[in-house]
């Protein structure tokens, strides 16, 4: 069973979705979803896992239920992950990041290095200056009033229809997207990118990784940022085949696979 729990912090409570009698011997996997996304987004993974792992997923600041919620940052991100395992009595997790959430994760490692057990990054991008140019920073900065061009319904259906390739998926994530406004929403993918040009940095992950990227990912550069990645660290892509940016929603199947197999060979 999962049990919905509230992280209240000066900025807004955070949700996020626990297994009951969280047992010790376990594994926990944390579940970071996407920009825009909730919860919601790991429902494939979230009913396979919560059998034989403790589990738990929440609405990341300033997204789904954690609303409203006052200025945005990955240094006050990473803090409610740490609390939220503490609050638990849970010395270490497997973060699961999928795209924004998987940037949060390395925020996590970054400053909280000894709660991390694994990092599975799931259609996400790495830390590190290389990686982007200063074109890439200069279209990161432009977000808000490019998005605000669209209509909301056209903006939400945009969004959707780019992070998956399934009609399940997309009507899951056209449901995620209904509570925003727009105001709200362009905002919020403004705070994000913005905030991890910010954040970003060279960083020195030693936990194992595993990287998950879709086949039909088009987002923006991920796939090449992914390839380089991986030739930079010397991880190997998981590829889901007939899967987008939300990969894990598209192909959950597929994803818990290879989620499965890195934890246990690891």
């Amino acid at each position: 069973m999962i049990t919905e729990k509230i992280l209240e912090t000066e900025s807004g409570n955070i949700h996020y979705w626990i297994t009951d009698n969280i047992e010790s011997d376990n594994q926990t996997l944390f579940f970071l979803h996407g920009l825009t996304a909730d919860h919601n987004l790991f429902r494939g993974q979230i009913e396979y896992f919560s059998e034989e792992y403790n589990v738990i997923a929440w609405d990341a600041p300033a997204h789904g239920a954690s609303r409203p919620y006052k200025e945005f940052s990955y240094e006050k991100a990473a803090l409610a992950v740490k609390q939220i395992l503490i609050d638990n009595k849970i010395k270490e997790a497997v973060l699961i990041g999928q795209s924004l959430g998987g940037y949060i994760a390395q925020s996590v490692i970054k400053r909280y290095p000894d709660i991390v057990s694994m990092f599975i990054s799931i259609d996400s991008t790495p830390f590190g200056e290389k990686y982007y140019s200063k074109s890439d920073r200069w279209w990161l900065d432009q977000i808000e009033w490019m998005s605000k061009l669209y209509p909301l319904k056209s903006l939400k259906k945009a969004i959707a229809k780019q992070a998956t390739c399934t009609e399940r998926s997309y009507q899951n994530m056209l449901s995620i997207l209904e509570p925003y406004e727009k105001n709200e929403l362009c905002h919020l993918m403004a705070v994000c990118y913005s905030g991890f040009l910010k954040d970003n940095c060279d960083l020195n992950i030693t936990c194992p990784i595993l990287l998950i990227v879709g086949t039909k990912d088009r987002l923006g550069k991920v796939m090449q940022y992914n390839r380089e990645w991986s030739e930079t660290i010397g991880v190997k892509i998981t590829w889901i085949e007939n899967a987008a940016h939300n990969s894990n929603d598209d192909e959950p199947e597929k994803v818990n696979e290879a989620i499965e197999r890195f934890i246990e060979n690891t």
